[in-house]
């Protein structure tokens, strides 16, 4: 069922313009998920539909978002882009798949009322990254993806991500916590975030938390607006912190039940997992080997203990039905641009995994220098959607050199720059930092 319930004039005032321009906002619902879609009066034929990502329960945004920075909107639509997305009719926990309908019933939508588009760009951060490049696999229609941020490498992987921590977590630091088919998640979480803040406090503890999150990719850097510390314990307690803020009801609590609900049981396991063959692969193992040396402890003896703990099996099923519509494929016809801080603890490695699935021609790879989640700068987003449609245009990529992509960043000023660390409350004005990167493969 489509149902338009608001047609809107709103007012563009765009960076600079002597002029204001008025565009039309249409929102409504289609198929249970509500839709908000801007489009200027001087449109020029493209439209990019934003795909978010994972919400936490409870939480919805008061305005559906149309970029992932604000400060993007603007720019956009003085430029003539019509701006579209969707709320999801589950806009909670693990939604490729309604992703997928639910935006391509918007691109339907707008065809149908507003015109036939020209071109067709998606694009979107986090869990929105991966909605995007999956969209891009299923939709014909899609012309170009910006993944910013996202878990790429797709559904599986991120849990088995997840498992490992939280497996690691229970078999070192506290065996009554659930990992998969939680009976009580409020409460799973709460005594997570008990023992997890006791391991804070003590060397051991702190060390055995490491190795949980390097089994994960997490970096021990997630403070946006300074460089990499290089204690140890900041290091950890950085990973940590991240771990908790984004993670916490993934591994814990009601986004992993919810998960369990998704596929139609647990897609995760770790049966045959050699976990020191994991750490010898990881990106924080030198942080690992540091905290255990700073406690006195033997990290070889802890390994031990993860090889003799019972392993968790999956559900074939359930496995076979998150990987179908939660994991791309690479085999998709649009090209695709990716945006990913190093520190970012979605762990870059994502990148690489899914990279290695596309046609080399087909993909630019783009990273910032700097910590915390999908933390790239509205300029940063801007230019990494510039080399997109670029490739998308012209049939070619452009130069996609650190040097070239900040020159271009730094053309849009300070008031494109500004980054707020929500992990640390701190806001700040930063450069552009693209910056050559080559991440590691995922420690599975």
């Amino acid at each position: 069922m489509m149902i338009t319930t608001a047609v809107m004039v709103a007012a563009l005032i765009a960076p600079g313009a002597a002029v204001v321009e008025a565009h039309r906002v249409h929102t409504g619902v289609i198929d249970g998920a509500q839709y908000r879609v801007e489009v200027p009066s001087k449109w020029n034929g493209k439209v990019l539909i934003y795909s978010h990502g994972i919400y936490p329960n409870g939480y919805i945004p008061e305005q559906i978002e149309l970029t992932n920075r604000v400060e993007a909107k603007p720019v956009l639509l003085e430029r003539g882009y019509a701006l579209a997305a969707s709320l999801y009719s589950k806009p909670h926990g693990l939604s490729v798949r309604e992703a997928v309908h639910d935006q391509g019933a918007l691109l339907t939508w707008f065809t149908k009322n507003v015109g036939r588009p020209r071109q067709v760009l998606a694009w979107g951060a986090s869990g929105g990254g991966l909605n995007s490049v999956v969209l891009g696999e299923k939709d014909h229609r899609i012309d170009g993806v910006l993944a910013m941020c996202g878990p790429v490498a797709g559904g599986t992987a991120l849990f088995n991500q997840f498992l490992d921590i939280g497996f690691t977590v229970r078999t070192l630091l506290a065996p009554e916590l659930e990992i998969v088919r939680i009976a009580n998640p409020a409460a799973n979480v709460a005594k997570a975030h008990e023992v997890i803040t006791a391991a804070l406090a003590t060397p051991s503890g702190r060390a055995r938390l490491a190795l949980a999150n390097s089994f994960a990719g997490v970096p021990g850097w997630s403070r946006t607006l300074q460089p990499r510390s290089t204690d140890v314990a900041e290091q950890i307690r950085q990973q940590t912190r991240f771990v908790a803020g984004v993670y916490d009801d993934l591994i814990w609590g009601d986004l992993r039940s919810d998960v369990e609900i998704t596929a139609g049981g647990n897609p995760s396991w770790n049966v045959g997992v050699d976990y020191r063959r994991v750490l010898s692969r990881a990106s924080e193992r030198n942080l690992v080997e540091q905290a255990y040396r700073e406690a006195g402890m033997s990290l070889s003896a802890d390994l031990d203990k993860l090889a003799a703990a019972p392993r968790i099996a999956p559900d074939w099923r359930a496995v076979e039905t998150l990987t179908r519509v939660g994991t791309p494929m690479g085999r998709g016809k649009a090209p695709v641009v990716t945006l990913h801080p190093v520190g970012d603890g979605v762990a870059p490695e994502h990148e690489r995994t899914y990279g290695a699935r596309v046609d080399s021609s087909q993909i630019r790879q783009l990273y910032v220098n700097r910590g915390g989640h999908c933390m790239h700068t509205a300029a940063e987003e801007l230019t990494a959607l510039g080399v997109l449609e670029h490739r998308v245009n012209t049939g070619r990529w452009p130069d996609t050199s650190p040097e070239a992509l900040n020159a271009t960043a730094g053309q849009y000023g300070p008031q494109f720059g500004g980054l707020f660390d929500w992990l640390h409350n701190e806001f700040g004005v930063v450069q552009p930092a693209f910056v050559r990167f080559q991440p590691g493969y995922l420690p599975r």
